[in-house]
C-alpha cells in the first residue's frame, strides 16, 4: 500500500523535491547559476534619450559630492557628520548631540519622503540619484568600458587564457579602480572628519598620523571592494530599500514597466514578416531580441514584471526604443507607466494615499523648520554640586553651590551671564557674574547662588535662572535651592 503524501494547494506533495524551472525567473536569482555560484554580469553599454539625461544628472551630483566638503556657509561646512567629535553641520547649521529632537524629526522627514516618493515614482531614486548607482554606472562602469571594451569584449577577455595583454588590461583596470576608490573614499571621509582635518592627514608626515592613514586606506579598500567586486549585489542583497518597496507600491505607482498587452506573445521577427501578419498570428511587438536584458545592470528581464532587483535605471527603455525604431514600431513598449496605465489605459493620477503621505510629510517638514529656526545658540545644564550642602554667610545669607555646563552651538565666542529671574539674589560665576564660551565648545564652571532667608519657601525653593548674552535672554533653566528648615 502506497501512502499518499500530504499536499499544499498549488504545490507538489510535501517531502517531494520540486524540480527547478530555470526558465522561470521566480525560481532562481539572475546573478547565480545552477550550482549557486555567482554569475558575473556583463551589461552592454547603454545609450539613448534617458541615458543622456541620467548622465547629465549624475555628473551634476558627482560635482556636488566632490565640492561639498569645501563649500562653507557662514564659515561652517555645507555637510559634516563628525561622529568622532559628535559635531554635525547641515547647510551651514551646526548641530550637537543635544539636538536629539531635531535629528529624530529629520529622520522622520527622510523616511516620509522616501514613502511618498516611492509610492509615486517607485525606485527612481535608486537608478538616478543613489550614490552607489551613480558612481558604479557613471564612473567605474565607464572606466571598465574604456579599458576592457563593451560587454562582448569583456566576456571574451575573461574567457581567454592569461596573456601579457590580458594581464596588462586587468592590472590597469584594478589600479585605476583603486585610484578612483581612493578619491571617492577620501571625499566621503571629508564629510566625516572635515576637509581641513583631511588635508592635514594628507599633507603631513604619515608617521605622525598612522591611525588616520590606516583609516583612509581601509576606507579606500571598502569602496574598491564595492565597485570592483560587489557591484549590483549591494543593491540586491544589502540595500533594504528594494525589499520594503513592495509595501509602498500600488497599481498607480509610476515604474519602468513592460507593456505586455502590446508586446505578447514574444516571437523573433522573420525576414519580410509584417506586423499585421504577426498580429493575425497572435504575436506582439516584442521581437524577443533580449536587448533589454543585455543592458540591465542587475541582470533581470523587465518583461517578467516588477521585480525587487529593478532599480529603474531606464537602460532597458533606451534599448527597447532603439529596436522599435529599427523595426518601424512605436516607442514605449518598455516605458515609465503604472499598472493601471498598462492594463486599463488610465493616466497617472494623484491618489488619496499620496495625499495622506504628502500631508504627513508637510507637517514633519514644518515641525523640522520650526525646531531649526527656534533653536537656541546655547544649551545650558545647571546641577547642584555633588555632596554640597547649603552655607550660611556672615551676613546671614544662604548659599548653594552649582555646576553649570554651557554648550556653544555657534562658530563664534558667546559671552554668557546668569541672572535670577523669579527671586532677588546674587549669582556669582567663579567670582564674577559672567563668563565666555568659546566657539563650538563646552564650558563648565562653578556657580554660587546667594539668597536672603526670607525669600525661601521651605527646605527646597524652585529657582529660575536666565542665560543672557549681551543683554539678550537666550534661554531659562530651572533648579532647586536648598535651605534650612523653618
Amino acid at each position: 500500500m502506497i501512502e499518499d503524501k500530504p499536499t499544499v494547494a498549488g504545490h507538489e506533495p510535501l517531502g517531494v523535491a520540486q524540480e527547478i524551472n530555470w526558465e522561470d525567473y521566480r525560481d532562481h536569482l539572475a546573478t547565480a547559476d545552477k550550482d549557486g555560484r555567482r554569475r558575473w554580469l556583463y551589461p552592454k553599454k547603454p545609450s539613448g534619450f534617458w541615458y543622456r539625461h541620467r548622465t547629465r544628472l549624475s555628473w551634476l551630483l558627482i560635482g556636488i559630492m566632490f565640492a561639498g566638503p569645501w563649500i562653507r556657509i557662514n564659515g561652517n561646512p555645507l555637510l559634516l557628520v563628525n561622529i568622532i567629535e559628535r559635531r554635525f553641520s547641515i547647510l551651514g547649521q551646526i548641530f550637537w548631540p543635544q539636538d536629539t529632537v531635531i535629528f529624530a524629526v529629520a529622520m522622520l522627514v527622510f523616511f516620509a519622503g522616501i514613502m511618498i516618493f516611492t509610492t509615486a515614482f517607485g525606485r527612481l531614486w535608486c537608478g538616478w540619484t543613489c550614490p552607489q548607482t551613480v558612481m558604479m554606472e557613471m564612473v567605474f562602469r565607464k572606466l571598465e568600458y574604456l579599458i576592457e571594451g563593451d560587454s562582448a569584449e569583456q566576456r571574451a577577455l575573461d574567457a581567454a587564457p592569461w596573456t601579457t595583454g590580458k594581464l596588462f588590461k586587468k592590472a590597469l583596470k584594478h589600479i585605476v579602480f583603486f585610484g578612483a576608490s581612493f578619491i571617492v573614499g577620501n571625499t566621503l571621509l571629508a564629510y566625516i572628519i572635515g576637509s581641513d582635518q583631511l588635508l592635514r592627514l594628507q599633507l603631513d608626515d604619515p608617521r605622525h598620523h598612522v591611525a588616520g592613514l590606516t583609516f583612509m586606506t581601509l576606507f579606500s579598500l571598502l569602496f574598491y571592494a564595492i565597485f570592483a567586486h560587489f557591484r549590483e549585489q549591494a543593491c540586491t542583497f544589502i540595500c533594504p530599500y528594494g525589499r520594503f518597496q513592495s509595501a509602498l507600491l500600488d497599481e498607480n505607482t509610476l515604474l519602468v514597466a513592460y507593456d505586455n498587452k502590446r508586446g505578447e506573445s514574444r516571437a523573433p521577427l522573420h525576414h519580410n514578416e509584417t506586423f499585421d501578419h504577426r498580429k493575425a498570428e497572435g504575436k506582439g511587438d516584442c521581437v524577443n531580441c533580449r536587448a533589454c536584458v543585455a543592458v540591465c545592470p542587475t541582470g533581470i528581464d523587465i518583461r517578467n514584471g516588477v521585480q525587487m532587483e529593478c532599480v529603474n535605471c531606464t537602460a532597458c527603455i533606451d534599448a527597447c526604443d532603439t529596436i522599435m525604431d529599427k523595426v518601424s514600431r512605436p516607442r514605449g513598449l518598455i516605458r515609465f507607466a503604472s499598472l493601471n496605465n498598462i492594463v486599463h489605459g488610465t493616466k497617472q493620477r494623484f491618489t488619496p494615499r499620496m495625499g495622506l503621505y504628502s500631508a504627513v510629510l508637510a507637517g514633519l517638514i514644518s515641525l523640522f523648520l520650526y525646531l531649526v529656526f527656534t533653536r537656541c545658540d546655547v544649551e545650558t545644564t545647571l546641577l547642584r554640586a555633588p555632596g554640597s550642602l547649603f552655607q550660611v554667610t556672615a551676613g546671614g545669607k544662604i548659599e548653594n553651590l552649582y555646576t553649570v555646563k554651557v554648550v556653544n552651538k555657534t562658530m563664534h565666542d558667546i559671552p554668557v551671564e546668569l541672572r535670577l529671574e523669579n527671586i532677588p539674589g546674587k549669582v556669582l560665576v567663579m567670582g564674577s557674574s559672567h563668563f565666555t564660551v568659546s566657539a563650538a565648545k563646552l564650558a563648565q564652571t562653578s556657580v554660587l547662588v546667594e539668597l536672603d532667608p526670607l525669600a525661601l519657601t521651605g527646605t527646597s525653593t524652585q529657582l529660575k535662572l536666565g542665560v543672557y548674552s549681551q543683554g539678550k535672554l537666550l534661554e531659562t533653566v530651572s533648579t532647586a535651592f536648598v535651605g534650612p528648615r523653618k
